[in-house]
């Protein structure tokens, strides 16, 4: 199958058009009306050097909030509550992390300036929420994404303390789910994410309860 080049047309082929690798395009631009757009149609953006390429993967990385699984070390941490968990306190302070944060296994990071520049413009518009987990006054791990009426489209995270990632991620889902949100996109397989409970679905099923939830109110 061939990459579909994008141009200024806000507009995306079919995800099920995708390569084999999940990769469905090329181009365009990360304005909000193309990204609101793209998490729509179950498609979202990653960075390649200059080009920004646009993803649907099959199958898809999932978590049902009602699956979600807490082991017993993780739950004697999270009586012990070291962190102090907010929502929406620290957005840019957030995906700033995401960005510079090193990470095992990988020399940069997909967000750019661009990047970061966009989901903040999103987070004044009220679609990109953070999580976050404080040590005192210091940021120890938080988690920033995309909401769209019961879904929520995980983007990244981050964590600077040991488990201080684990504990925003698990507190944040506590309150979705209370919230009446049904699914959470992971994108990608990690083992971190499959520790917590997500799962591999089919990209089909993916799209069709995406079609289904992130219209919900």
């Amino acid at each position: 199958m061939a990459i579909f080049a994008l141009n200024q047309e806000i507009i995306f082929p079919p995800a099920e058009l995708a390569e084999a690798d999940g990769l469905l395009a090329i181009g365009g631009d990360l304005s909000t009306q193309r990204l609101l757009l793209a998490y729509r149609k179950g498609i979202f953006p990653w960075y390649e050097g200059e080009n920004i390429l646009w993803w649907s993967p099959d199958p898809r990385f999932v978590l049902f909030p009602e699956e979600l699984k807490i082991s017993r070390s993780m739950k004697q941490i999270l009586r012990r509550e070291p962190f102090r968990f907010t929502i929406n306190m620290a957005f840019s302070e957030v995906i700033g992390k995401c960005k510079t944060i090193s990470r095992k296994g990988q020399e940069s990071t997909w967000i750019t300036e661009e990047v970061r520049n966009a989901y903040v413009k999103l987070h004044e518009l009220g679609f990109a929420h953070s999580a976050e987990a404080w040590n005192g006054d210091r940021l120890a791990g938080g988690l920033y994404g995309i909401r769209l009426g019961n879904m929520f489209f995980g983007e990244s995270m981050f964590s600077s303390e040991g488990n201080a990632s684990k504990f925003a991620f698990i507190h944040y889902v506590s309150v979705l789910q209370k919230e009446g949100l049904k699914l959470i996109d992971c994108q990608v397989y990690t083992n971190h994410l499959e520790s917590l409970g997500a799962r591999m679905i089919s990209r089909k099923q993916f799209l069709k309860l995406v079609e289904i939830w992130a219209d919900e109110n």
